[in-house]
């Protein structure tokens, strides 16, 4: 089974959208971004 299920702070979903919106404006897809920041790609 994947990873299990945990719950993020608000500041660490902040911190996480963050980084997923730079990490795209570099380019970066959608699949790479969410293995990085350790969420599914659903979830971004």
């Amino acid at each position: 089974m994947g990873y299990a299920r945990r719950r993020h702070t608000p500041e660490q979903i902040i911190r996480k959208l963050r980084e997923a919106d730079r990490l795209l404006g570099e380019g970066q897809e959608v699949a790479v971004v969410a293995k990085q920041l350790e969420v599914s790609e659903q979830t971004l």
